[in-house]
């Protein structure tokens, strides 16, 4: 699952939830949604987050069918 993904890079990064919030300007428990499947983050938080964990959006959301 994508999600994972996140969590994954942002642990490759050596981040903590609240060190790529605080990155971001999310809190750290926005971070915790999203690995956990149980938030939608915006385009614009996708594109924070990629940009801030080194990755593309396909690395990080695409989802092959």
């Amino acid at each position: 699952m994508s999600l994972n993904r996140i969590k994954l890079a942002r642990m490759e990064k050596s981040l903590t939830q609240k060190d790529l919030a605080d990155k971001v300007n999310v809190t750290r428990q926005t971070i915790g949604l999203i690995e956990s499947g149980k938030y939608n983050p915006s385009l614009k938080l996708c594109l924070d987050l990629a940009r801030n964990l080194d990755k593309t959006l396909d690395e990080l959301f695409w989802e092959e069918i």
